[in-house]
């Protein structure tokens, strides 16, 4: 019950923050000093009085701030996110997250999955076998994992696959499986569209799928990785050194069931937020790797939105982005319960 309490108080707090990012998203785009009306315009026609009028009628910039502000809110409030300037004239903003945004959750999962299957597991090992050679190798390894930028892994990854069949004896292409994947490009998520047991009673489509995605996902959870290394091989080094490890130890219970059931549970409390926070930085961070790839996704849209200047459409998007901070944030509490029974009993 305390922690059908703790959620449920989290979740509730989630409806201010919610208010209060798309009170400011409206601000900066609608009150700041780049006129949405006459910067959609000027980018693809010639400026006149009767056309910035148009625009900003349909706009609703010619309504009070305020009444602007409430009708604004409450589109986005129903999902009703509005229509494209530039980018896509005309076409529904709702119409293209559902297209885009697939590819941009699958791409993130994978770049966690990757993340947190590699990088933990190693961190682990290297904590539990400290100030060994293993243990500096991970950490080192680590380091210069993380130290990569990722738009540089990007390139160097792409020619690497173009060229495998010459450098490493296979053919991306066709490794694996015998559907062509390609290196670049959407994944094909097509497949799956009304019919989401697909990705489970199709797997030749959906290993293609995956496959299709892997090298941007190994380049994306590329800095998380070595993250949460460090991060998990301090957690379990603190772990280790407490009282009540030295206690089970003093009872004698086995070194395994020490590790297992006391050190590593323990450990990963603190990973819990690094992992969910990345989560969230690695869709933002996906920019650079949708271009390189040539995924066409949300980083790419809201990319692009920013820079030929479709404010509307960048602030339905930061509308979508915020909801999608508050989901991982919800998700990470939900982790919080399930490894740490001491939460929701302390008054937090």
């Amino acid at each position: 019950m305390e922690r059908l309490k703790y959620l449920t108080k989290r979740i509730l707090m989630a409806f201010p923050v919610l208010w209060l990012g798309t009170s400011m998203t409206w601000f900066i785009i609608y009150q700041g000093p780049v006129d949405p009306a006459a910067n959609l315009l000027s980018g693809n026609e010639r400026l006149t009085e009767a056309k910035y009028e148009a625009a900003r009628q349909s706009l609703g910039l010619d309504q009070q701030p305020l009444e602007h502000y409430v009708d604004w809110s409450t589109s986005l409030y129903t999902l009703d996110l509005g229509q494209t300037w530039l980018l896509y004239p005309g076409s529904n903003v709702g119409a293209l997250v559902v297209d885009f945004l697939p590819r941009t959750v699958w791409l993130g999962f994978w770049s966690v999955v990757i993340a947190v299957f590699i990088g933990i597991p190693l961190g682990f090992y290297a904590g539990v076998r400290s100030n060994t050679v293993a243990d500096y190798f991970a950490s080192v390894s680590g380091i210069v994992w993380r130290a990569m930028p990722n738009f540089w892994l990007a390139v160097i990854l792409l020619s690497l696959l173009v060229g495998s069949e010459a450098l490493l004896g296979f053919d991306w292409d066709t490794f694996l499986i015998d559907i062509p994947s390609g290196i670049t490009g959407n994944p094909g998520l097509s497949y799956m569209e009304g019919d989401p047991m697909a990705l489970f009673t199709q797997p030749g489509q959906t290993l293609a799928a995956i496959k299709k995605i892997l090298p941007a996902a190994l380049v994306l959870g590329s800095a998380s990785m070595g993250n949460e290394m460090r991060i998990g091989r301090t957690a379990v080094v603190e772990t280790k050194n407490e009282q009540y490890v030295d206690f089970a130890r003093a009872k004698g219970v086995s070194e395994r069931s020490i590790v297992w059931k006391h050190v590593f549970r323990n450990a990963l409390i603190p990973l819990v937020p690094i992992v969910t926070t990345e989560a969230f930085l690695l869709i933002g961070g996906s920019v650079l790797v949708e271009s390189v790839f040539g995924i066409n996704g949300m980083g790419k849209l809201f990319f692009d939105a920013a820079i030929q200047g479709d404010l509307p459409l960048v602030g339905s998007l930061m509308f979508v982005f915020i909801l999608l901070l508050l989901v991982i944030n919800i998700v990470q509490d939900v982790l919080y319960t399930l490894i740490d029974p001491r939460v929701g009993y302390e008054g937090s």
